[in-house]
């Protein structure tokens, strides 16, 4: 295999990488702008140059100095080849960048809702002067509009053209673009072309300074205040891996959390702006209906009542008269539990799913120079339809579609809702001559006046579980927040309804699916967070 010496250390890599892509593979701070991994290489923002040995092509035993710094991020890698990014060339050149950088850019850090994770910020502390020696005034340009959920400030730019190359490159859509020369150049949109694609957002992501914001997050939270929690996408069957930025109980923005396999360093704006509903019109207390209207109870008399009017309607028929219909919005163990609930009051109750959200066809995006794919938005929404049908798979018997029910003699029910869109209309058809109905669901709905009980649900959110992608790739998600009031998570009601001693706890529902003859749930782990690279010195690798 391959080395080469990184400031001293050796290092081995596989293939035709850059000496940057040698440097990050390995934990090693080389700075950088204007490189991503998932972008073009442009090399524009120069303060990756370093001095480098490279073996004689003549005499590979006889190291030659190149004539003068090279850009890290363009360079390939040479099997015994020496890179030096401390040395005094190297420093000075980085320095100088800084200073560059620095002239017009207003300091405003304070302000600024970069601030705190800002790679100006960084490598003006590691890398640039202790003083400006600029004393003219700063040029200033205005802030500009240039999308529905995009600010774009102007003055803070460094003209890395990251987002410009993703408008180009993975959305396809090349809204922004680079105006003007020398001191007047800078980026913008085209006139009545404002930033709105599909994948907008992630133009913010990409920014290492503070001039691309998010209107949604701007001046809400300061990011040290944050916590971050690895989770996936409630509202797509694609399974995008995301981060949840949370703080005393209330999540503050989306964040992609990079997977090769699924979407690598990107997400879909619908994901990143599609956690409302955790925090809006919530249920957070479970009712039970009293004279026909909805009374609030406590969760001993809502469970116990559960239970007693699940098995009063059983006791009057001769089996196959309950039923349970699962929302591919929970998670697969609350399903299993859910399952496994209902199956022990009545061996031959029928199992249904409700319907998959679908809005439309999928959103392909390709790279228009090259043809290939860059993302795909999956129609269909519901995070776990795959791994809902694994689960009447594994159980069997009597399964059937949510339209099949008002068929069936069935006189008792318990529902789990959608968080999102409830499909009221299909639900109220399907259990209006059922008397006894029980619902779990996070916010009001059709049903709610149908329901001798009403239990409120947690969202994904507030509990962990594990989720499967249209593919098959079963992915685990974290709790990031405490549950709201009053709620519990469905894996925890249905494992408080089987009468399951100690408290809720998914990884041994999973070893119980394991040995249910259920593959792929054992051993489960969260894929790690995507390192700044500014941090790796400091992470353990």
């Amino acid at each position: 295999m391959p080395t080469l010496e990184i400031d001293g250390k050796q290092v081995a890599y596989e293939g035709k990488k850059m000496i940057l892509q040698v440097a990050n593979d390995h934990g090693i701070e080389l700075p950088q702008y204007c490189y991503h991994p998932g972008l073009s290489i442009v090399a524009s923002c120069r303060i990756c140059l370093v001095e480098v040995e490279s073996p004689d092509p003549k005499d590979p035993t006889k190291l030659v100095k190149l004539p003068k710094l090279t850009p890290s991020c363009q360079t390939p890698a040479v099997d015994g080849m020496k890179v030096y990014s401390k040395s005094p060339k190297s420093k000075a050149n980085q320095q100088a960048v800084m200073e560059f950088l620095l002239i017009n850019h207003p300091l405003d850090c304070p302000v600024c809702d970069q601030a705190g994770e800002c790679y100006l910020q960084d490598y003006s502390y590691k890398y640039g002067r202790a003083e400006s020696r600029f004393e003219e005034d700063k040029a200033k340009n205005p802030k500009k509009d240039v999308g529905d959920h995009i600010l774009l400030y102007a003055d803070r730019c460094i003209m890395c053209t990251r987002c410009v190359r993703f408008t180009r490159e993975i959305s396809g859509t090349a809204e922004l673009a680079v105006f003007g020369r020398g001191h007047k150049e800078e980026i913008d949109i085209f006139p009545g072309r404002p930033v709105n694609n599909p994948l907008a957002s992630n133009v913010v992501d990409l920014c290492p300074v503070g001039a691309l914001l998010d209107k949604d997050f701007l001046f809400t939270q300061r990011v040290w205040f944050l916590k971050s929690t690895p989770s996936i996408s409630p509202i797509s069957s694609a399974g995008e891996n995301i981060e949840i930025h949370h703080n005393e109980g209330r999540i503050y923005r989306i964040k992609p959390r990079f997977n090769k396999d699924v979407n690598q360093w990107w997400i879909a704006d619908e994901t990143r702006y599609g956690y409302t509903f955790v925090h809006e019109n919530r249920l957070s207390t479970p009712e039970r209906m009293d004279n026909a209207a909805p009374m609030e109870t406590t969760w001993d008399r809502a469970t116990a009542q559960v239970g007693e009017s699940l098995r009063s309607a059983y006791a009057n028929g001769a089996g196959g008269n309950l039923a349970a219909i699962f929302s591919p919005f929970d998670s697969t163990e609350e399903m299993f539990l859910q399952a496994k609930y209902v199956r022990s009051l009545d061996p031959q109750a029928f199992l249904a799913l409700n319907p998959s959200r679908i809005a439309g066809e999928d959103q392909v995006f390709k790279n228009p120079a090259t043809g290939a794919v860059t993302y795909v938005i999956k129609g269909e929404k519901a995070p776990n339809r795959v791994g809902a049908e694994k689960i009447l798979a594994a159980f069997g018997g009597n399964v059937c579609g949510l339209g099949d029910l008002a068929g069936k003699k069935i006189a008792g029910v318990i529902v789990s809702l959608d968080p999102i869109e409830h499909n009221d209309a299909q639900l109220a058809e399907a259990v209006a001559g059922i008397k006894t109905v029980v619902t779990l669901a996070t916010r009001p709905s059709r049903l709610r006046e149908r329901s001798e009980v009403l239990l409120p649900a947690t969202t994904w959110a507030e509990k962990s579980g594990v989720y499967e992608n249209f593919a098959g790739k079963i992915q685990l998600f974290e709790q990031s927040i405490p549950p709201l009031d009053d709620t519990r998570s469905a894996g925890r009601i249905f494992w408080d309804l089987l009468g399951t001693p100690g408290m809720y706890h998914a990884p041994t529902v999973r070893d119980a699916m394991t040995d249910a003859g259920l593959q792929g749930y054992a051993d489960l782990e969260v894929p790690p967070t995507q390192l700044r690279i500014d941090d790796m010195e400091f992470a353990e690798l």
